[in-house]
């Protein structure tokens, strides 16, 4: 194995008396690819700046290899007194970078670099901090959150140049697609300690709950030891005063053990407040237009949106989607067009704009609205205490001003104050920014449960595709399309991923589209390939194989004990399993596309 870039051992950290991280190891290889994975709060942004040598443990050892670079990309980049976001970018470039480099990358994340950092927006911030990491092309590439604020086509191209580079990464992020496509293996940061298996994050979260389910195995087993030996003590004592001494000890080992067991952290309960049922048409929209200026926002559009309906709304930056979830929720009035809302319809909203809290009060103030100790969630009064612990924080944290939240327990806030409203539709701004696997889990089920209606904004493609039942998507020009089923099934109708600067090139899209339309029809007519053809009649007995296969993978991993028994065994079974399932997704994918490609020619 290759030497490492960059090792971390034994690192000792404790902030006001509680181990944060407690002999932590990490090695990064060239070339590897870690996702680093925990709870908010568990300390995977500061192991990262101690990677990055900007924060000093208490104890343990930094190691990096002698010439290697290194660029550490944080949540919130200082801009410092750079006047512009170029002079940004140039500050981190070394002595023997190009600097066209700069300019090229600025370029590509739509920046002139004339910018000044004190007057722009998280989003352009965010793309400003990562052309100053990306530039020099470093050897190592430590990443916090590399997505947040960024719109969707910005995240497929970020994918995709990390993909394409030999820098080795370590990502922190909650967007699981992309993890899964860019993670070779996995620092699982639990307790203080880290985990990893050599693997990517496709495979974290069946391991993980593997891992858990052993420890509480092992657990149940010292219960049960520590009950039959106070049995003993109880009911046992009797001569060989030397051997009946040492059991003694053993017995109070035990309970240490069992006394000083940090167990995992447990999973947030998120319940939306509901109102009585809506009518069943709950927004009908008739021919809408919206222009800001001489820019057209939305133009012409309709949709009937009925009880139980999820709609995601997705697009880049500055395409309007904010403005149409302003127009179909009464919000914004329309230039033209009508739109009707339907009966009884109660609107709880989650505003992506945290700064709209004041951050010197206290989180206890910003949920009960500074009167009292309670907050009225579904019209009733819950003590603020037992309400803050449903969301995952802690007793002591009442009197915390929201200035010292981290960004995950922001999110949490935020999410509190919207769902303690009685509502039967529910408007969502990036719901899933800065929040940890766990609670995103317990966010999509509360979401799957909700009797309601859920519109949401999102550039999360994982949390799409589990959560909504169309997706809106602008075609440019003001023009907005409506896609049955999630993100990727949006994907495939289209046949296209959405454009970066998706209005400069609608034109250039539009003449296309009319010159294929203009074109002679005597053109020949498109016929399958004899690749396409053989692969519509064998993809149906590969996917049949691979659904055996993966049948035949699970049931090995159903026996509760095969981790403890056969480790080795297990770890293979779980390999093969992912492998299967992604060959699996890519078979039927392709099926269906070529499918749908026949049933087209035969129509034509």
């Amino acid at each position: 194995m290759a030497p490492p870039l960059i090792q971390l051992k034994d690192i000792k950290l404790t902030f006001g008396g509680t181990p944060l991280l407690s002999g932590v190891e990490l090695n990064v290889s060239a070339g590897e690819r870690v996702c680093l994975i925990g709870r908010n709060g568990s300390g995977k942004s500061t192991l990262l700046k101690i990677a990055a040598g900007l924060v000093e443990p208490d104890a343990g050892t930094r190691f990096v290899q002698p010439g290697a670079t290194i660029r550490y990309l944080p949540q919130e980049p200082d801009f410092g007194d750079h006047k512009t976001t170029l002079a940004y970018v140039e500050a981190g470039l070394g002595p023997g970078d190009d600097h066209y480099q700069a300019r090229y990358l600025l370029e590509q994340l739509a920046l002139t670099g004339e910018e000044d950092p004190a007057h722009i927006s998280g989003g352009e911030a965010r793309r400003a901090a990562l052309a100053r990491v990306l530039a020099p092309s470093p050897d190592i590439l430590l990443l916090d959150e590399p997505t947040n604020h960024l719109d969707l086509p910005t995240i497929e191209w970020l994918e995709a140049e990390l993909d394409a580079r030999r820098s080795a990464l370590v990502l922190i992020s909650h967007d699981r697609r992309f993890l899964t496509n860019l993670s070779r293996s996995t620092a699982w940061l639990d307790r203080g300690q880290i985990r990893q298996i050599d693997r990517g994050f496709a495979a974290f979260e069946a391991w993980r709950d593997e891992v858990l389910a052993e420890e509480e195995r092992e657990q149940h087993k010292l219960d049960r030891k520590i009950v039959n030996e106070e049995h003993w003590l109880r009911y046992g004592v009797s001569g060989r005063r030397k051997r009946n001494v040492k059991r003694l000890g053993n017995l109070h080992a035990l309970r240490e053990q069992r006394r000083t067991h940090k167990g995992a952290a447990g999973t947030a309960n998120l319940v939306a407040a509901e109102a009585e049922k809506s009518g069943r048409l709950v927004i009908e929209a008739k021919g809408i237009d919206k222009s800001w200026g001489d820019r057209k926002v939305v133009d012409g559009f309709s949709i009937r949106v009925q009880r139980g309906d999820r709609i995601g709304i997705v697009g880049p930056n500055g395409a309007g989607k904010t403005t149409l979830v302003n127009l179909l929720t009464g919000a914004l009035a329309p230039d033209s067009g009508s739109i009707r809302a339907g009966a009884n319809i109660e609107m709880a909203t989650l505003d992506q704009h945290r700064e709209s809290l004041d951050p010197k009060s206290t989180l206890a103030e910003a949920l009960t609205g500074g009167r009292g100790d309670h907050v009225m969630v579904g019209g009733k009064p819950k003590h603020v205490i037992g309400y803050m612990k449903d969301f995952l924080f802690a007793e002591v944290q009442r009197g915390t001003p929201l200035e010292a939240l981290s960004g995950g327990e922001r999110g949490r806030l935020m999410l509190a104050r919207a769902l303690a409203k009685p509502s039967n539709l529910l408007v969502l701004d990036e719901p899933t920014n800065d929040l940890d696997l766990e609670t995103l889990d317990v966010l999509e089920e509360m979401l799957g449960d909700y009797e309601g209606t859920v519109i949401l904004i999102s550039h999360d493609r994982d949390f799409l595709d589990r959560v909504v039942t169309s997706v809106i998507v602008p075609e440019g020009n003001g023009r907005w399309i409506e896609y049955a089923g999630g993100y990727s099934d949006m994907l495939l109708q289209r046949g296209a991923d959405l454009k970066r600067e998706h209005a400069k090139t609608a034109p250039a899209a539009e003449e296309k589209k009319e010159a294929r339309a203009a074109a002679p029809s005597s053109a020949p007519k498109r016929r399958l390939s004899f690749n396409e053809k053989h692969a519509l009649e064998t993809l149906p007995k590969t996917i049949e194989k691979l659904q055996g296969e993966i049948a035949k993978q699970q049931r090995l991993l159903d026996d509760p004990d095969l981790y403890r028994k056969d480790r080795k065994k297990f770890d293979e079974a779980s390999a093969a399993i992912t492998t299967a399932q992604i060959e699996l997704a890519a078979a039927e994918d392709r099926w269906l596309e070529l499918e749908v490609l026949r049933e087209e020619i035969e129509q034509a």
